[in-house]
């Protein structure tokens, strides 16, 4: 199947093969399965109402791997209001929770007469040399991601990330949610160590966006730091062809 997933009821859905994990292969890439659970919030949302509250932070914290097999989300609301609202969703394997969602939803306005950022631009995709993921890592998911990367160091690049695979076979998905889906990527573009030495794997992500991210490339200013002490830190920049949109983070459990 040509996609991440295929719907299998209200609120299941069945992984492919390109869900397929860079760390072990027989498990998911949490990347796919936090677009998932984004898109689970929007639906929710257009369920309940029609304004059209924008997602602003998402904020992860994986409980477990997950198993290329069917899993379920659920939404809770738990702060409503009528232009902001907090959310949280759960994404669940066996009746087991593997990752938690809280989300917060902000009613759009038109601010363009003040937007603006410091942030700093990066040179676009058509810029940026192609690189081949999989020379570093295996698994469906980095198989089906088109990458372009400028390294300056270990644990410091520049790279451009889009995917042709759709989220959810035959179904309509936000921008928003489509990026989701390949945030997770960030931790394994630029290493700091080989990962077949030193694990690294990251147990949450948060991403803060100041506008919804635009069709197309997806793009990463990353820096990874690991401390002495097993933690590390995997901090990004988000771009879309247009320029900066927001930030992420992962905390990482380094493990050599």
């Amino acid at each position: 199947m040509q996609a991440y997933f295929v719907r299998t009821g209200r609120d299941t859905f069945r992984a492919t093969e390109h869900v397929g994990g860079a760390w072990n292969t027989d498990e998911q890439h949490i990347a796919p399965a936090l677009g998932l659970l984004a898109h689970a919030v929007e639906t929710d949302r257009d369920a309940r109402r029609d304004d059209g509250l924008v997602l602003a932070r998402l904020s992860y914290d994986i409980l477990g791997t997950l198993p290329v097999d069917e899993v379920a989300t659920t939404v809770t609301v738990l702060r409503p209001g009528r232009t902001i609202e907090l959310v949280e969703a759960t994404l669940a394997h066996g009746g087991r929770d593997t990752v938690r969602l809280r989300a917060w939803l902000m009613q759009p306005r038109d601010t363009a007469a003040v937007a603006g950022t410091a942030l700093a631009p990066i040179p676009g995709p058509a810029g940026v040399p192609e690189w081949d993921g999989s020379t570093l890592w295996p698994g469906g998911f980095i198989a089906s991601a088109h990458i372009r990367r400028q390294q300056d160091e270990p644990g410091r690049a520049v790279f451009w990330v889009r995917t042709d695979l759709p989220l959810i076979a035959d179904e309509a998905v936000s921008g928003t949610a489509t990026a989701a889906g390949l945030f997770d990527i960030a931790n394994g573009m630029t290493v700091r160590a080989d990962p077949r030495a030193v694990a690294f794997p990251n147990v949450d992500l948060t991403a803060h966006l100041f506008t919804p991210p635009r069709a197309g490339w997806l793009g990463f200013d990353t820096r990874v730091s690991f401390g002495p002490d097993g933690l590390g830190l995997t901090q990004s920049v988000l771009h879309d062809e247009a320029g900066p949109i927001g930030s992420l983070a992962q905390t990482l459990t380094v493990r050599p």
